[in-house]
């Protein structure tokens, strides 16, 4: 008799076991790229567990879903894009996934950059809400670059979570105050290295146009020798308006930037004799245990570099 009162009790309290199980385990949240992957861990904490589409070193540009990420897509709670047309094959994602849950837009409420071909064929900023209707032009998706977008990116992100799993709000919530501290004093740290340079120093010379909000941000001149989209082939006009903008500015160093054309850059550093002054990451973080394997290493990478290059003498 005892031990079909113990059995009995058991197969009672299995249900409750289950269901204590289900909501103890980690919310399924599924990344677009590795930086928005990275903002997620720091906001979600082991309340989260984290699936990135186009992993570190990826090209999100080029970028083809497989039935891999379509399944792990199905499965998941949160989608997290950055959003501004930066991610042309996630309509087609998300069909094929059949995906249901909470879509997470990080870059909502950004003034967007959108970029516009004058006569001459050269490009130009405008601002612009973010996801407003484009005619004519195209939004520069790279908001990230600049730290303010990024806090911005980061309150998104807290709320979505918030509201896909409320019972973690005020985790979520901490987490992101916290997070967004350490990137203001990142930021402020930044502007005060700046402080001290020239803004005829103040010019950076790589790849393609993804570092328009950093330039706007930081208060420093961006040439690129292709536009917003990393495969991109510049033309031989624009290569000789990149070289006379060089020996204009008499700039000291090109940078190269992880998945974008490299050859165009060497060809640029053998004409103007101006040296290669390391890679940028712009649309991806490195590999982990990397210093550029997080959203604010990136940063910090990315401007050491640059201070390096802006006051060499």
């Amino acid at each position: 008799m005892k031990k079909f009162w113990v059995g009995a009790l058991v197969t009672l309290c299995m249900p409750a076991f289950a269901q204590a199980a289900v909501a103890a385990s980690p919310l399924p949240v599924v990344t677009s790229f590795s930086i928005l992957g990275d903002m997620v861990r720091e906001v979600g904490g082991d309340d989260v567990h984290v699936t990135v589409i186009v992993p570190p070193l990826g090209d999100p540009h080029t970028f083809e879903p497989s039935p891999k990420d379509a399944r792990a897509l199905g499965a998941a709670k949160v989608l997290v894009v950055n959003g501004l047309g930066f991610e042309s094959w996630m309509p087609r994602l998300i069909q094929a996934s059949g995906f249901g849950g909470l879509k997470i837009v990080a870059s909502q409420g950004v003034h967007a950059r959108e970029l516009k071909d004058d006569d001459s064929g050269n490009e130009h900023e405008i601002l612009a809400p973010a996801h407003a209707a484009v005619k004519g032009g195209t939004l520069d998706p790279h908001a990230w670059q600049d730290l303010s977008n990024g806090m911005l990116y980061v309150q998104n992100i807290a709320g979505g979570l918030s509201q896909a799993d409320p019972t973690h709000a005020a985790a979520y919530e901490a987490r992101a105050q916290a997070y967004v501290a350490r990137l203001k004093t990142a930021d402020t740290q930044w502007r005060e290295q700046l402080a001290s340079v020239p803004s005829d120093r103040r010019v950076l010379a790589t790849s393609h146009d993804a570092f328009g909000y950093f330039g706007a941000a930081y208060g420093i001149r961006v040439l690129s020798v292709v536009g917003v989209s990393s495969e991109a082939e510049p033309s031989a006009r624009v290569m000789a308006d990149l070289v006379r903008q060089i020996r204009k500015h008499h700039i000291r160093a090109l940078f190269l930037e992880h998945g974008s054309n490299t050859r165009a850059m060497n060809q640029i550093a053998a004409e103007t004799g101006v040296k290669i002054g390391g890679e940028l990451f712009a649309d991806t973080l490195d590999t982990p245990g990397h210093k550029a394997s997080t959203y604010l290493g990136m940063f910090r990478w990315n401007t050491g570099l640059l201070l390096k290059a802006f006051t060499a003498q």
